[in-house]
């Protein structure tokens, strides 16, 4: 499809995903979640990709909502805009493939969101982090959700009520971000991490992700009762018998993703 503000791109087993509106700071307009709605109902069925990227383009990874639709407009307006967003972030967490962030620049608001909410995330030394709508009278309410899932929440809520931005390798260390590369390094460290992960079957990555978004806020016991069902009905997959023969055999699995 032609998209006015999203690009999408294929390399091998890896999609790219980028935010194409760099004089609105890539802000997470409604029309771009609507163009990235398609987009992941598109990949969904898309099984020769394995792995997708999501970057920005210009200067910065995404600067969030765009403002110009937070005012004067209708409650059922807000809504749409809302809705549409949250329902895009949890579509991530339920698509097949690993979504990782690759983050330069700034990432604040909605764009922190969409990093929190992406599987892993690796940015460059300078990138910054923020949740910062509390000093323009608008708290993070939503980004709070997949932020405090990856930093726990007192961290979070420093972000939160200060809407400091924090760096990168801070952010590392509060677990936002896998890793923190040099920028020059940033594309080709991102895609390296993208290729290691596309060496799996995509059946197995997409039964893995699938269990593990589905018992991690279970209780422990509960967890294990699910991870052990999972686990046996993997077993009974094409892909399992051939991986486990692969490897007593000492020779490279052939993946056929089923």
């Amino acid at each position: 499809m032609n998209y006015q503000y999203i690009a999408f791109g294929q390399a091998n087993a890896i999609g790219t995903i980028t935010l194409n509106h760099p004089e609105k700071r890539n802000a997470l307009s409604l029309n771009m979640i609507r163009e990235l709605h398609t987009l992941l109902d598109d990949l969904k069925e898309q099984s020769d990709i394995k792995v997708v990227i999501v970057r920005g383009a210009g200067k910065i990874f995404s600067s969030g909502h765009d403002l110009s639709e937070m005012i004067n407009r209708s409650l059922t307006d807000y809504r749409e805009v809302f809705y549409t967003c949250s329902t895009f972030m949890q579509k991530i967490q339920d698509m097949p493939q690993p979504f990782i962030a690759q983050v330069h620049g700034i990432a604040t608001a909605a764009g922190c969101q969409l990093v929190a909410a992406c599987d892993l995330a690796v940015a460059e030394e300078g990138a910054l982090f923020g949740t910062p709508g509390v000093r323009l009278g608008v708290f993070c309410t939503t980004p709070a959700i997949p932020v405090v899932r990856a930093v726990g929440r007192k961290r979070a809520l420093e972000m939160l009520f200060t809407g400091r931005l924090v760096p990168a390798r801070e952010a590392q260390q509060w677990g936002l971000v896998n890793r923190v590369v040099p920028l020059e390094k940033l594309e080709e460290e991102t895609k390296a991490l993208a290729e290691k992960i596309a060496e799996a079957s995509p059946l197995t990555l997409q039964i893995g992700k699938q269990a593990f978004y589905a018992q991690v806020n279970l209780s422990d016991a509960q967890a294990y009762n699910l991870g052990n069902e999972v686990m046996i009905s993997n077993l009974f997959a094409q892909d399992a018998r051939e991986g486990i023969s692969a490897f007593l055999e000492k020779r490279k699995p052939l993946w056929t993703g089923r």
